[in-house]
């Protein structure tokens, strides 16, 4: 009997290791994305070609903290239109503000390095891709401004995407309460420490989306989308039975990205005497991948 229950006593301690090793299988292998911002990277045009700042114009490139994208799709080479490759990741919408928008309480807000989606590879159609799309719809960064000849450092954000349904949303102490959709151009910035903010509207259809293959599959500008097109060094392989992740990082132009109209030719911006936010848009896609 003192056997037996010997047995059992180390049966029993058994249990668990028995059990991790039955649960310890391998995760399938995800795909990956994350974003990284340079503002070093060549500054493009929406012909993906390169350019410099506006005459009357000034720029500066400013310091990343967030950014959210709307849709995200693998192109496999530059005759395939916007909606025909294999779509891998679209945000959440909704009807509240009236118009099909883009609901930024659902939005996923990223710092740089970290991931923004991670999916099993077996949910991508296999295939060879040469291109990558990348509708961004939010940014959130530092900037400096001038007032009264003296200079600060504030917060913008600043809202990309064709069509967006805000509820409300902060920036340090100030809260913004919107309650409706705003365009493609809306923007709200606020002092760093300090009580003051303002918000307002970049003119319609002037926010860059670089696309170096708009010859051959266009983005309609109508839809006031900021679907940035880059080019993988070389072409994104998914055959289907991959066993390890796939990690791609979208390495976004932020070389002089924040521009605006000049009124004292300084290269200072200063809301204060009339200068105007005229383009928001990132400067450029290269998007690359490990194994």
């Amino acid at each position: 009997m003192k056997k037996v229950y010997i047995l059992l006593l180390f049966l029993i301690a058994a249990i668990p290791f028995f059990s991790c090793s039955s649960d310890g299988s391998p995760e399938e292998p995800m795909l990956i994305i994350k974003f990284q911002f340079d503002e070093n990277q060549v500054r493009l045009n929406n012909l993906g070609q390169p350019t410099a700042v506006a005459p009357g114009n000034a720029a500066q490139s400013p310091v990343f903290n967030t950014i959210s994208s709307h849709y995200i799709e693998l192109a496999p080479n530059a005759n395939t239109l916007l909606g025909n490759g294999t779509v891998i990741y679209h945000a959440p919408e909704t009807n509240l503000g009236g118009a099909t928008a883009i609901d930024f309480s659902q939005s996923k807000i990223v710092a740089e390095g970290e991931t923004f989606l991670k999916i099993p590879l077996s949910e991508v159609t296999a295939g060879s891709y040469e291109w990558m799309r990348v509708s961004l719809s939010y940014q959130n960064y530092q900037i400096n401004i001038r007032h009264q000849n003296v200079d600060y450092s504030g917060t913008l954000a600043s809202f990309v995407g064709f069509n967006t349904y805000i509820s409300e949303f902060n920036i340090g102490n100030n809260i913004f309460q919107v309650n409706e959709n705003r365009a493609q151009g809306y923007w709200a910035f606020g002092l760093n420490n300090q009580p003051y903010s303002s918000s307002g509207q970049a003119p319609a259809g002037t926010t860059t989306v670089p696309n170096p293959i708009e010859a051959t599959s266009p983005i309609p500008r109508n839809l006031n989308t900021c679907v940035v097109t880059g080019r993988f060094a070389s072409n994104l392989v998914v055959n289907g039975n991959e066993t390890d992740d796939i990690v791609i990082t979208l390495s976004l132009s932020i070389n002089n990205s924040f521009e605006w109209q000049e009124v004292t030719a300084d290269g200072k911006f200063e809301p204060s005497v009339g200068e105007n936010v005229v383009d928001m848009g990132l400067r450029g896609l290269i998007p690359s991948y490990v194994r």
